[in-house]
């Protein structure tokens, strides 16, 4: 049985920001096919009975959300482990004082370059970074934990270290790095996708930020940065590169389950199933479970059980999930003979 360790809930599809890239395509209202506070209960009770899963409340902005707090405390009590992930524009003290008292635990800010120019540039919107940073500050001072995320394009690929820097600087107990998978708004954004070679250059990068930096440094959708933490440590991590439907799965804002936010293939309905039910026996998990099935160079891969390569970029550029990680230059040593 595949254990369920973070299932990612799309709470609202609305927010206050417009963001170029967003995967969620977020709108200016809420729709009226959320998942009402019922039935978000419900769902949350089915995950504690078989995981003890980090339950992160994402969106959209999930703090349009008027039952968020009372939905974190109920994870925290039946055993799951609430986090947020925001864009802390909205975060007063007293969000942040109720936040601190509903357990959420981490609360992972999104920010997109180290000053206003950059960060308000890429997300749309001047005086976002200012209202962020505010929203740091509040989050500080409520004692909660703080977390910085940051989408990875050509835009911003030159900041990394500075974003690294920052993070540290904002006082941030982790600096987890997407990189940019073309679904949602991000599909449009072509000329911003960064090359195979420059994934590798900056997973090569983040690698060195890691050795010297005292920050947790974690890359999303970049599965190959295990087989570099392999290749250059020569040890294996505790978790492996692309984690969808095996160790993660996310759940629409109308119930609906998928391996991961960026693979728009539906593996159940929580309005129709239980969550239960669908993780142990949806056919699109167990196939994703399957490093076997994997095809291209994927397939004869030594590093497809450490990696994987990211299943929702291979069905974004082919239409196929199973197929070969597109932005790898990595030739399997099979493939070469």
């Amino acid at each position: 049985m595949s254990s369920l360790r973070l299932i990612f809930w799309e709470t609202t599809k609305s927010c206050n920001l417009q963001c170029p890239h967003c995967r969620a395509q977020a709108k200016s209202r809420r729709s009226p096919e959320e998942l009402t506070t019922e039935e978000a209960r419900r769902f949350i009770k089915q995950a504690a009975a078989f995981s003890q899963a980090i339950l992160v409340f994402s969106g959209g902005e999930p703090l349009l959300r008027n039952d968020l707090y009372e939905l974190a405390q109920y994870a925290n009590q039946a055993g799951l482990k609430p986090t947020l992930a925001t864009n802390a524009t909205l975060i007063t003290e007293k969000v942040a004082r109720r936040l601190k008292a509903s357990q959420v635990k981490i609360v992972a800010v999104s920010i997109y370059g180290s000053d206003h120019c950059a960060h308000d540039k890429f997300c749309g919107q001047p005086g976002a970074f200012e209202k962020t940073l505010e929203g740091i500050e509040n989050i500080k001072k409520a004692g909660l934990t703080l977390q910085i995320n940051t989408t990875i394009t050509k835009i911003n690929l030159c900041q990394l270290e500075k974003m690294a820097d920052f993070a540290l600087k904002l006082g941030a107990s982790a600096y987890h790095v997407f990189f940019l998978v073309p679904t949602g708004r991000g599909r449009y954004l072509d000329g911003d996708k960064i090359s195979a070679q420059e994934y590798e250059q900056a997973l090569n990068r983040l690698y060195d930020l890691e050795l010297n930096l005292p920050l947790r440094i974690k890359a999303t959708c970049a599965p190959h940065y295990y087989r570099i933490l392999y290749q250059r440590s020569n040890s294996n991590a505790a978790t492996k590169g692309c984690l969808a439907g095996q160790g993660v799965c996310f759940i629409s804002y109308k119930g609906e389950v998928f391996g991961c936010g960026y693979l728009p293939i539906t593996a159940g309905d929580l309005r129709k199933q239980n969550f239960k039910e669908i993780w142990l026996e949806s056919e699109l998990f167990n196939v994703l479970r399957d490093a076997a099935k994997l095809e291209g160079k994927c397939g004869p891969c030594e590093f497809k059980n450490v990696c994987g390569g990211c299943r929702a970029r291979a069905y974004a550029a082919t239409s196929n999930y199973l197929a070969e990680e597109p932005d790898c230059v990595y030739q399997p040593l099979t493939v070469r003979s």
